[in-house]
């Protein structure tokens, strides 16, 4: 059974910075491509960034891109968000989730190919 969990959230000015870490366990993580989403209250849960098991590819959606960074370490088995120049509107629980596909080559924004979450951290911007 794989377990993800994410620590790092909080509270912070507009302007500010973060880091999030998702820790991951039962489960070969270094095989397997990483995701983070995020869900506001009332909105639909929404794609922020992924990257292949490797590092080699990475992608970001554009309301975030220029702003956050996703990496892994796969020797500490942790997948992080940094997450720069902070708006209100990133307020929202984030999740970081692993594949289904061993080694995918190909990153996918959609929640449907990620079968593994963690039980989410809660981030608030204030203005």
């Amino acid at each position: 059974q794989v377990q993800l969990v994410e620590s790092g959230g909080g509270l912070v000015q507009a302007g500010g910075s973060l880091r999030l870490s998702c820790a991951a366990s039962g489960r070969t993580f270094s095989n397997y491509a990483m995701g983070w989403f995020r869900q506001a209250p009332g909105k639909e849960r929404e794609f922020v960034a992924a990257v292949t098991w490797n590092g080699d590819d990475i992608y970001y959606s554009d309301s975030v891109k220029g702003r956050f960074t996703i990496s892994r370490d796969n020797a500490k088995i942790t997948v992080y968000l940094q997450m720069n120049s902070l708006k209100p509107e990133d307020t929202a629980v984030y999740y970081c989730a692993a594949d289904r596909v061993w080694r995918r080559s190909v990153l996918a924004p959609t929640s449907s190919v990620y079968d593994y979450w963690g039980q989410g951290t809660q981030l608030t911007v204030s203005s």
